[in-house]
């Protein structure tokens, strides 16, 4: 998967909310999309939109925890690895090293990572949750998982999993591929 930056990465809130407006008011985003029919919506275009819901949905489900769907992606990946380098977390999430030092930055602030120089090679830091982290993990995904079946309710929940697995498919099948084409 590319490197990608902070703008790419997460959007702004602000362009979030006006995608999603835009969605609910008008059917489709730009000038010429008013009126036309969803059914003629190409594929990046629904995605985009799908994305702007997502990222509303969650964002506001993580709100409470002080974190963001960003952060949440991190720390998912610090929960589910040994402590690892800023550099394997950044691979592992497709990001460049300085978005990555940003997100660490933000939560290391926040009290739910922490890092030190790393056991077998001190050039690199080592990162990992702290307890406060943990913890925020745990309720976290269960408001993510909210904000995810609010996102899916329009589906019957056979569609719900059909669809999450061939996005997961999808995902996972590009991320495998050396090049990143598939």
């Amino acid at each position: 998967m590319p490197a990608r930056g902070a703008d790419e990465f997460g959007g702004g809130e602000e362009q979030r909310a006006v995608g999603v407006e835009r969605v609910a008011s008008t059917g489709c985003s730009g000038s010429g999309g008013q009126g036309m029919e969803p059914a003629r919506w190409t594929m990046p275009v629904m995605s985009w939109h799908a994305h702007l819901l997502m990222s509303e949905l969650s964002n506001q489900a993580l709100a409470p925890y002080g974190i963001d769907g960003r952060e949440l992606g991190v720390l998912l990946v610090l929960a589910g690895h040994e402590p690892g380098s800023q550099q394997q977390v950044a691979q592992r999430l497709g990001v460049d090293r300085t978005t990555m030092v940003s997100l660490l930055d933000t939560l290391e602030d926040k009290g739910l990572v922490s890092r030190h120089p790393h056991a077998n090679d001190r050039r690199r830091n080592a990162v990992e949750l702290t307890e406060t982290g943990k913890k925020t993990v745990r309720q976290a995904i269960e408001a993510s998982d909210r904000a995810e079946r609010e996102f899916l309710a329009p589906l019957s929940p056979r569609d719900a999993e059909r669809f999450r697995d061939a996005l997961q498919t999808v995902v996972t099948r590009r991320d495998q591929s050396p090049d990143g084409q598939g």
